[in-house]
């Protein structure tokens, strides 16, 4: 199983219009950031959690080549705006995309994009997907895919662990029941917006916390704002733990 970090930035992305700041206008690629989401590629298939309004952009860089599924955290928009642009998938495949989202974030898919679920749009062509509300974990071609229950802000969201690998983004607490969830991971891929508290995400130290708690073998932060500058951050954290970054690849 390969794991790409599509995108590790915050809801605005970094560089954030018209920002100047160190962060925005550095050379260095790691601080270039597209909204937040993950491919996961294995025995042929490719699953992507949640799509951003990056995701044509990160699917041309990543070279995409097939959608097997989506996979939603949540509704918020720059987790699901990019749901049009799977429907080039569905052109090529010819077999409806399936999506997978708790209750709360597939309402919100379909009034965002009702047109989709519109059996009579005549306006243009569109795609087709297969919805599939989720309460528990669930099987994609041999893969489990366990929901992992935290809250961002006052909000219920899901992470997902899959195999010894978690992605947790958007999170701002996690539940006590949540944490038997985490233990024994290898990958630990966890928010950790800035350096302040934030009312709906880890700060960096308390991201740091929660790694020192679960104690993966490595973890890697991402929904970074441009608080943080990839070297310069780096070179402060833990050896287990770095910012994750665009493009990213993780072999297991």
């Amino acid at each position: 199983m390969t794991l790409t970090i599509l995108g590790s930035g915050t809801s605005t992305g970094v560089p954030i219009i018209p920002c100047q700041c160190s962060v925005c206008t550095s050379s260095d690629p790691h601080d270039k950031r597209l909204r937040p989401s993950v491919l996961l590629e294995y025995d042929g298939r490719a699953v992507v959690i949640d799509t951003t309004p990056d995701f044509r952009t990160q699917a041309l860089r990543e070279r995409m080549t097939r959608l097997d599924a989506v996979v939603y955290t949540h509704g918020h928009a720059d987790h699901i705006m990019g749901l049009d642009d799977t429907r080039v998938f569905y052109f090529r495949q010819q077999v409806p995309i399936p999506i997978y989202a708790d209750a709360r974030c597939m309402e919100t898919l379909r009034k965002t994009f009702g047109y989709i679920w519109d059996g009579n749009y005549p306006f243009g062509g569109v795609g087709k997907l297969d919805p599939h509300v989720i309460d528990g974990p669930f099987e994609l071609w041999g893969l489990t895919f366990t929901p992992v229950p935290v809250l961002h802000g006052m909000l219920p969201i899901y992470g997902y662990r899959i195999r010894d690998v978690a992605y947790v983004t958007d999170v701002s607490e996690i539940p006590e029941p949540t944490f038997p969830l985490l233990e024994g991971l290898d990958t630990l891929i966890i928010d950790g917006l800035r350096p302040k508290p934030h009312p709906t995400h880890l700060s960096l130290a308390q991201a740091l916390a929660v790694v020192e708690r679960v104690k993966p073998r490595r973890a890697f932060l991402t929904h970074i704002a441009h608080d943080l500058g990839h070297e310069a951050t780096n070179a402060t954290l833990p050896s287990h733990v770095q910012l994750a970054y665009d493009g990213l690849r993780l072999e297991f």
